[in-house]
């Protein structure tokens, strides 16, 4: 039986304590969170399950194998760090910290004890997700020329983070774990209209192929959108995440070149073929992730999502903010 304490209990927790309390094996015997009134909804909800106000209760408790860190991303420092230091398993929001000189120290204590760190990136457990990484890998869409993501929408305005530390942590999670080739450099743009942090950012990632990434995030945007495309040369791919029943189409489009031999002589063609919509499974990505946090552990498994792949993300966002200040420059990576 492996016993699982939550901290944090607000937007997020919830379906947190849902999900580890359904793994057959596993337990959420303690929930921690400052607020009295999401307490008493534990209680009404988990009768059995211990609620506490005090993380150092539930850090230090002997009765507790692995932790779940669910609060905002300046507190998953020092709470991950005291659970590990403590012989715990981490399991932690994103983006997994705030700097990646806390990523890279959080590593390394795990390194030491053995211990396993998963940051929730929840998008690479969805259906959609998988089935792009089984078309990339096979090679369906050729070599991939473009990532392309929106993620835009009305609010939540964050009070500790700007858009880009809020919104982009998803898809660049999502394409450090479809495309092999890692990037080395970024330039960003983005401006503050309300509050104290930038509410409109746009990334632009290169690699050190002709691959090319852009993020389009956005709290100001009057309509919702969450939209990828990624094109290769064979085919092209659009996965709308809001989609209900096709939310993944395949392109058989692209550009044949029939003749380069100076760039006025460059002839292309356009190709245009069929369309069709692959069935993507509906099971609920966090409940998967958390089983497979589970198998790790009791298997003694490197997640895909281990803190290695949280300190890419940290590492990308650190360095869009950067960037920002410094009106679009590029970063390396």
């Amino acid at each position: 039986m492996i016993k699982i304490g939550v901290i944090g209990y607000g937007y997020w927790g919830p379906n947190i304590v849902r999900n580890f309390n359904g793994i057959d094996g596993t337990r959420v015997v303690s929930v921690c969170d400052k607020n009295p009134d999401a307490l008493t909804k534990v209680n009404k909800t988990y009768p059995t399950i211990k609620t506490i106000s005090d993380p150092d209760e539930m850090l230090t408790s002997p009765e507790i194998d692995a932790v779940a860190v669910i609060t905002p991303v300046f507190m998953h420092f020092d709470f991950a760090k005291k659970a590990l230091q403590n012989g715990k398993h981490v399991f932690v929001e994103k983006p997994f910290t705030s700097t990646a000189a806390q990523a890279r120290e959080l590593i390394d204590i795990a390194e030491k004890r053995n211990l396993k760190i998963m940051v929730d990136h929840t998008f690479l457990f969805t259906g959609a997700v998988k089935k792009i990484k089984q078309f990339i890998d096979e090679q369906a869409l050729g070599n991939v020329h473009y990532f392309d993501s929106m993620r835009v929408n009305l609010g939540l305005f964050q009070h500790d983070v700007n858009v880009v530390w809020d919104l982009a942590p998803h898809d660049f999670s999502v394409m450090d774990y479809l495309m092999e080739e890692k990037p080395v450099a970024l330039a960003a743009t983005g401006q503050t209209h309300y509050g104290e942090f930038e509410d409109v950012a746009y990334v632009t990632v290169y690699f050190e192929n002709n691959l090319i990434a852009h993020f389009n995030v956005n709290w100001l945007s009057p309509v919702k959108i969450r939209m990828t495309l990624i094109g290769g040369d064979k085919k092209m791919l659009v996965w709308n995440d809001l989609e209900n029943d096709e939310k993944i189409k395949i392109y058989d489009k692209g550009v044949d070149v029939k003749m380069r031999e100076s760039v006025y002589d460059l002839l292309v063609s356009y190709r245009s073929g069929d369309v069709w919509a692959p069935k993507v499974p509906q099971t609920e990505a966090l409940k998967l992730e958390a089983e497979y946090f589970v198998d790790c552990i009791e298997n003694n498994k490197t997640p895909i999502n281990d803190g290695l792949a949280g300190l890419r993300v940290v590492n990308m966002l650190e360095a869009a903010n950067m960037s920002i200040k410094e009106k679009g420059k590029l970063i390396n990576l």
